[in-house]
């Protein structure tokens, strides 16, 4: 999936394979991400707010239900573990859950060095405002 208008991450969310009902979706954070620019000069640490927008990206990518319309309704929890550095590659591992509102996505954020994240957000039928 690529850039959304006004979104902060500019590269490509790419979708992997599904393994039971687990989707997963990559994205490799390159150096030349703008958010680099002057965020802690000489030891660049990509934002946490990148990493919900790479959840946020992957789910609208693989939801359960493609032929709607969804738009962030909420982010329900976002814990942090271990930064995520230029080069490194992500892997989100989604998992979908009904609720009243929409689709409720868990995903556990992970590099090679082991789990740097696991966020969960809410979609929302409808259109972004």
């Amino acid at each position: 999936m690529p850039r959304l208008p006004g979104h902060p991450v500019a590269g490509t969310v790419e979708v992997g394979t599904a393994s039971g009902g687990t989707r997963h979706v990559h994205l490799t954070v390159s150096p030349e991400e703008p958010v680099f620019a002057g965020h802690y000069p000489g030891f660049p640490v990509f934002p946490g707010v990148c990493l919900l927008d790479f959840v946020y990206r992957g789910g609208l990518a693989v939801v359960p239900e493609p032929e709607r319309t969804w738009r962030l309704d909420a982010v329900e929890k976002a814990r942090f573990f271990k930064p995520v550095l230029p080069g490194d590659r992500l892997t989100a591992d989604l998992s979908w859950q009904r609720c009243q509102e929409g689709w409720r996505c868990a995903a556990e954020v992970s590099t090679a060095s082991g789990t740097v994240a696991r966020i969960r957000i809410r979609l929302r039928e409808g259109r972004s405002t």
